[in-house]
């Protein structure tokens, strides 16, 4: 006679022998997939297209665009030709100053001058911007002093130092410092504040304190209100030495962009003026494009803010 029983089925087993709960295989697998996708960095190349396309394009139809809007003024004549001189006379004054020798020496001037004023900068914003942050007394004393000092003008340090030093080098490197040093320092202080204090508190737990916590905490933390700063330095660096070149000239000085620019006006020649705007917009954007843009594009991947391509 068949059974009239039902059986009832029996619980599933986990893999470590208790009844009662379904073998969670299927789920942690799902859920383990999906949380290495999202810590799955890209790490494919970006296509060479794509590059040209997103990165490329982009400002050369910019720059196309600015060229062809100069040309129709020149063509319009809504000034006189040496109050505006067209594209074609500026690269005849580039063509120029690369026959004779003398184009590559105005960037160097400049150049040379610039990142080695930014890295004296460096040198004295970096501990300065560390102690205005960490010490209380040194910020109630010279904090507002390291901001207004970053409001002032470049151009304002440019009589007093030539006084000062005379029409020389230092004068130079002086008026770069006193441009510079405040953007770095006041950069450094804004990226220390944002640093969270559970960071803090966990390198003291781990014995990283003083000096030892300060390299391998705060400033790592602190990175990019820093590299900020360190941006901001440079354009400060930038403007200011143009700004002294301008002001100051002396045959023991030699020719930057800012004494070309001078001389330009001097001379009337506003192929000359363009030129050397020209060359200083070149200058800035270089920097920023070689050294500035890689360093903020690696500290934002180094946080996963920013993904590889």
């Amino acid at each position: 006679m068949a059974s009239t029983e039902t059986t009832a089925p029996k619980d599933p087993v986990r893999p470590g022998g208790e009844p009662g709960n379904p073998a969670p295989h299927g789920d942690m697998a799902g859920l383990e997939a999906g949380l290495d996708a999202l810590d799955t960095v890209r790490t494919r190349r970006t296509p060479l297209r794509q590059t040209l396309t997103q990165k490329v394009l982009p400002p050369v139809v910019a720059v196309a665009l600015v060229l062809v809007v100069w040309q129709v003024l020149v063509w319009a004549k809504v000034t006189d030709d040496y109050k505006l001189p067209s594209p074609g006379a500026v690269w005849g004054e580039v063509s120029d100053a690369w026959a004779r020798g003398t184009l590559l020496g105005y960037i160097w001037t400049s150049v040379s001058r610039g990142l080695l004023g930014f890295l004296l900068a460096l040198l004295i914003g970096t501990p300065l911007g560390l102690l205005v942050a960490r010490v209380k007394f040194v910020r109630a004393a010279i904090g507002p002093i390291l901001s207004g000092l970053q409001s002032l003008p470049s151009v304002a340090w440019v009589p007093p130092a030539v006084i000062w030093l005379g029409l020389n080098d230092a004068m130079m490197y002086a008026v770069i410092l006193l441009g510079a040093v405040p953007s770095i320092a006041n950069g450094l202080v804004s990226g220390v504040d944002q640093v969270p204090p559970l960071f803090l508190r966990a390198g003291r737990t781990l014995g990283a304190s003083g000096l030892r916590g300060t390299w391998l905490i705060v400033m790592p933390a602190a990175l990019p209100g820093y590299l900020a700063g360190l941006k901001q330095g440079w354009a400060f660096s930038w403007r200011s030495l143009m700004a002294a070149e301008i002001i100051a000239s002396s045959p023991d000085l030699g020719v930057g962009l800012g004494q070309l620019l001078e001389n330009g006006r001097t001379n009337s020649s506003m192929s000359t003026v363009f030129l050397a705007i020209f060359l200083i917009l070149v200058v800035g954007i270089a920097i920023d494009l070689l050294i500035f843009s890689p360093l903020e594009r690696r500290v934002l991947r180094g946080r996963g803010l920013l993904a590889r391509g």
